[in-house]
């Protein structure tokens, strides 16, 4: 990767448990594809419900040449959601699904 990959956390602290986690999946990810140029991840919780939890939303940013996949992750109905490294799971999975179709695409 040409730049460090970033971990955001957005209106809410900084969790340094969380942040490990989210660069391991970046990790993961860039032994999918070399090609990877940078990754920004956003953490946050748009939902702030205190009688049905507090979910987490995920916004991942991968550059790749010639190519941006962003995926967001917003379950307001999924309680498991209340979790954020559950939340980091299911966004990587889609990132990862999203970035091996681009692979795929390229290679014909």
């Amino acid at each position: 990767m040409q730049t460090q990959p970033t971990v955001s956390f957005d209106g809410v602290a900084v969790d340094d448990a969380i942040r490990d986690a989210a660069l391991a999946h970046v990790h993961d990810l860039e032994k999918l594809s070399r090609d990877i140029v940078g990754c920004h991840v956003v953490l946050s919780q748009p939902h702030h419900h205190h009688r049905r939890g507090r979910l987490w939303a995920a916004r991942i940013e991968v550059v790749i040449p010639g190519a941006d996949i962003i995926v967001n992750r917003t379950h307001h109905l999924d309680h498991a959601h209340e979790d954020p490294l559950v939340t980091l799971r299911d966004a990587f999975g889609a990132a990862r699904r999203r970035l091996e179709d681009c692979i795929r695409r390229r290679r014909g």
